[in-house]
């Protein structure tokens, strides 16, 4: 048996799932556990094999991402899309000399090369305070907004997604996280997520989606920097740079409250057990269910 099946057994799950929505129950389980899960740009430039900055394996997370979107635990389910102009400041196309590429965002590096997708960087400065700048890596234009490489890919169980935020409108700053663009003084771009889940009383953040070393790590970042104990769920992302993302995770797991875990650890299984399956899983606990109902009928 696989650990998906092992995780979740269909006719378990949807009869507690059931039962724990219908009384409006839901993260409210743990009062000290009200679970938000980020999905970040899982759209079809960033997947195989038509995407344009296409992450390898980045269509294939898409089950794993299902399965936790069908927790009843979280409070939020929230997807994001990159949605950039034609003339982003992140595309190698709109820049003429630059520098020499970054293995990732959290240690930029320069040196001197021509403008190229992937292999160059160019400095970006806070369009209110030119003093304010920091040396990102350039891409092929990817997810122009209204285009098809924009959508989220079709796999994607939108219906469960509660909120759709969009992301990287300003053509003059990037954004690589869920929550704000780099600067801080003053910032230049907002999404409101942080507000909307505090609005909730969201108190922890599953974070999934691509592409791990950029978005997915600056989205967790920002997520612990609110104050959200923050997770990402390591086989539900993809990097564009395994070293990239090396560095990234060191980064995240070096911070108190931030944790890259594996599908089948603690965090994962919490989103399932808790309160969700007090019976052990074999196969006679559909009939025990089933006999419960019927006795508490009569």
């Amino acid at each position: 048996m696989g650990f998906l099946e092992w995780l979740m057994p269909p006719s378990i799950f949807n009869v507690h799932q059931t039962r724990l929505l219908e009384n409006g129950q839901g993260a409210q389980l743990e009062p000290d556990f009200r679970p938000a899960l980020l999905v970040v740009d899982m759209q079809e430039d960033f997947c195989p094999p038509n995407g344009t900055l296409a992450v390898t394996g980045g269509r294939s997370i898409t089950p794993l991402i299902n399965t936790l979107l069908s927790s009843p635990l979280f409070v939020l389910r929230v997807a994001t899309k990159d949605w950039h102009p034609p003339n982003h400041i992140s595309f190698a196309s709109n820049h003429n000399h630059t520098s020499s590429p970054s293995s990732s965002p959290c240690c930029p590096d320069s040196s001197g090369e021509a403008a190229i997708p992937f292999l160059s960087t160019t400095t970006v400065h806070n369009p209110h305070n030119p003093s304010e700048s920091y040396t990102t890596r350039l891409w092929p234009s990817h997810c122009i907004a209204d285009t098809p490489g924009a959508s989220l890919i079709p796999e994607l169980d939108v219906s469960k997604i509660d909120r759709i935020l969009e992301k990287g409108t300003n053509p003059l700053v990037e954004m690589y996280s869920a929550f704000y663009d780099p600067f801080t003084s003053p910032r230049v771009s907002d999404s409101g997520l942080a507000h909307m889940l505090k609005e909730a009383k969201v108190t922890h953040v599953y974070v999934v989606g691509l592409a791990a070393d950029y978005c997915v790590w600056s989205t967790a970042m920002d997520a612990h920097n609110e104050g959200f104990e923050t997770v990402v769920v390591e086989e539900a992302t993809k990097p564009v740079d395994e070293d990239g993302w090396r560095k990234c995770k060191e980064a995240l797991v070096g911070e108190p409250g931030v944790k890259v875990v594996r599908w089948d650890g603690e965090e994962v299984k919490r989103l399932f057990f808790e309160g969700l399956v007090t019976t052990s899983v074999g196969a006679g606990d559909d009939e025990e269910v089933e006999e419960k109902e019927e006795e508490e009928k009569i």
